[in-house]
């Protein structure tokens, strides 16, 4: 029988069907197993670890398995996804035998891309499949994209509710004068196998966030505003209430484009210490400060350093338990304020071979049992399973098993001096067995431009190592995680100090004979495809060849994408205005590129608009360079599917072995 549920109208999931995928061209056996998806990606445990539900990938298709760990833990596909734009974003449970899933995708709406989200639940067998999103009232004045969030699993008294936000819109009844105004965001108490709701929080105009203390009570409110054009403006106000109040009362303000008038953003509420975590500036960079929720909001600093911020809070757990937080310096370390979890971390990496980190992923109601990854450069991940009391760990499942006994390369920390001196930090992947030296060699610019490189597996780095490519991976000034005096004004308003970055690391592989003049190109994806593409206006003869991935190649054209949002003033200045937007769009530049240049875009993607490719490929081909453009259609930014992946990776490599004579 076949099981299926239609959200929105807009696709199906079902639990049948699922079959291996065929098999690739031998010539493409490596592109194929990089390029394949993870087989085990985000993954929760039941609350008294019976099972444990995951997310994966069997060739293009996305599926939910369930393994009981009672019975052998063999993994059991329950649903599936057959498109790459609608698609499970999480699932976690409610109960022992109950999942809540988010379902993400996107929708074209004449010509304008709109994301949307719904919630489900269904039974650990995929049985009983039902929406916790409100219907969509049939007298709405507007559409409602937004399926809502579960902040709180854990209701004390109530197993299988959660706390979940629910958006509210007016409604007009046709012919009469009746009106429900009942509009903004609020909180229902739903239980997940009835779907019985109570009312928690009446809907707020202009609410945006909800946090609540673990324990089934909300304590914050995020309050974000529109401007008078309809647009979000530029503060979040939020509210705080003390243990046993229902009176909201000011905690802080978020200002979006001037964080210096107030930056701090609460995370999660430690119900232990009444208090809330969160970040805020400390001088040139973010660090975690809690502010007391009993009347005083006595501010203290949990954890800061003065070389990178801190940027992640860990939590534990369906109550989320914080237990520590995280930054990244050469390497991503978490800093435990639980003693016994810093010294099981300890344990860990004495008992488990490898250069590996370890990351707490979930636990059980009991905090008896935890879930573990171990993940390094050369090791793209394992899952285990901790018994704290017996002391016994138990291997799961792999993250990429298509990559089983494929020989990986080393991700090494490297700085190099830019022109003006300023030493840039930066990732060198060698291929595996070679000296290193009188290779082709890669600069790969990331996204962003707020975003950075770590050390880790990363499947783009590591296919091109194992084709025989040097990797040079450069955390440019206009990267996250540095502070604020290395973002400087952000990748795009300072480009010219970013780009400039980036050539410098390939003036490095070549000084460093890592390199052979003559063999090196550039590579990147979304900012990191503008980067590529953007190089030649400083430089026009270092780089032999440039591949870019949904490329942002006109500023202009990306804060005319905005302007349907309600983000658009946020994005109208981070772009900002002047000379800069013309002297830093690719597009506008398409002369200074001497190069042949490969573009690969998807044409369902929100972050860019797959039109950013298309000028930039007209705008080559009418300067008269040489320009190859593969078009995905039906793909969002991320390209989550494996041929496609497999494709450019492939392609990829044959361009570059063409164009540098390898």
């Amino acid at each position: 029988m076949l099981r299926s549920l239609a959200v929105m109208g807009l696709f199906a999931l079902s639990a049948d069907g699922l079959a291996a995928a065929p098999q690739a061209d031998p010539g493409q056996d490596l592109a194929a197993r990089f390029g394949a998806l993870q087989t085990v990606g985000q993954i929760s445990l039941a609350p008294d670890a019976s099972k444990v539900a995951y997310l994966g990938y069997i060739g293009d298709v996305q599926v939910i398995y369930v393994a009981d760990l009672v019975v052998g833990g063999v993994p059991k596909p329950i649903m599936k996804s057959d498109s790459s734009n609608n698609h499970f974003n999480w699932c976690a449970w409610s109960s022992a035998d109950r999942l809540v899933c988010q379902i993400r995708g996107i929708i074209d709406d004449a010509g304008v891309l709109i994301g949307f989200s719904r919630l489900v639940a269904m039974n650990a067998d995929g049985t009983k499949v039902m929406k916790l999103t409100r219907d969509q009232p049939p007298r709405a004045t507007r559409v409602v994209f937004d399926g809502g969030s579960v902040i709180d699993w854990a209701v004390p008294g109530e197993p299988g509710k959660v706390l979940m936000t629910r958006q509210y819109v007016p409604e007009v009844s046709i012919g009469t004068n009746r009106r429900r105004d009942r509009e903004g965001l609020g909180v229902d108490l739903v239980d997940t196998m009835t779907l019985k709701a109570t009312k928690v929080e009446g809907p707020r105009y202009g609410g945006s966030e909800y946090l609540t203390d673990g324990r089934g009570t909300v304590r914050i409110m995020g309050v974000h505003l529109d401007d008078n054009q309809g647009y979000a403006g530029n503060t979040i106000s939020y509210s705080y209430r003390r243990l046993g109040s229902r009176d909201w009362e000011p905690l802080s303000k978020l200002h979006l484009t001037e964080p210096e008038k107030g930056s701090f953003i609460p995370v999660v509420i430690d119900a232990a210490s009444n208090a809330v975590i969160g970040f805020d500036e400390d001088g040139d960079k973010t660090a975690l400060f809690s502010l007391s929720l009993d009347g005083s909001l006595t501010k203290k600093k949990l954890l800061g350093r003065s070389d990178v911020d801190i940027d992640s809070v860990v939590t534990l757990g369906r109550q989320r338990q914080v237990v520590g937080a995280s930054y990244a310096t050469e390497r991503r370390t978490i800093e435990y304020f639980d003693p016994k979890l810093a010294a099981l971390s300890r344990a860990l990496s004495k008992a488990l071979p490898g250069n590996l980190n370890f990351d707490f992923i979930d636990s059980d109601d009991s905090g008896n049992k935890l879930l573990v990854l171990a993940w390094g450069d050369t090791q793209p991940g394992t899952f285990y399973l901790l018994d704290r009391t017996t002391k016994q760990i138990e291997p799961l499942f792999s993250v990429r098993n298509e990559l089983e006994g494929v020989p990986l390369a080393p991700m090494k920390p490297v700085t190099y001096k830019a022109a003006d001196g300023t030493v840039i930090p930066a990732y060198l992947t060698l291929p595996p067995g070679s000296s290193g030296k009188g290779l082709p060699a890669l600069v790969m610019p990331h996204g962003g431009p707020g975003s950075r490189d770590e050390w880790g597996f990363d499947w783009l780095a590591q296919y091109f190592a194992a084709r025989g490519y040097a990797v040079l991976q450069p955390n440019f000034r206009g990267s996250a995680g540095y502070g604020s005096a290395w973002y400087q004004d952000n990748g795009f308003k300072s480009w010219r100090t970013a780009i400039g970055d980036v050539n410098d690391a390939g003036r490095w592989l070549i000084s460093e004979g890592i390199a052979v003049p003559g063999k090196l190109a550039v590579m990147g994806w979304s900012y990191g495809g503008y980067a590529a593409l953007q190089s030649p206006v400083l430089d026009p003869t270092l780089f032999k060849a440039i591949v870019a991935v949904a490329p942002v190649t006109d500023l202009e054209r990306l804060r005319k994408e905005a302007e349907p949002f309600t983000n658009f003033p946020q994005v109208d200045a981070f772009i900002g205005r002047g000379p800069h937007v013309r002297e830093g769009s690719p597009a506008q530049n398409a002369a200074a590129i001497q190069v042949p240049v490969l573009l690969f875009h998807g044409t369902m993607d929100q972050n860019v608009g797959v039109g950013e490719s298309r000028l930039m490929a007209d705008k080559l081909r009418s300067a008269g360079r040489q320009v190859t453009y593969v078009e995905f259609p039906g793909l969002d930014h991320q390209l989550m599917n494996a041929t496609a992946r497999t494709r450019l990776l492939w392609e990829s490599d044959q361009f570059l072995r063409k164009v540098m004579g390898i």
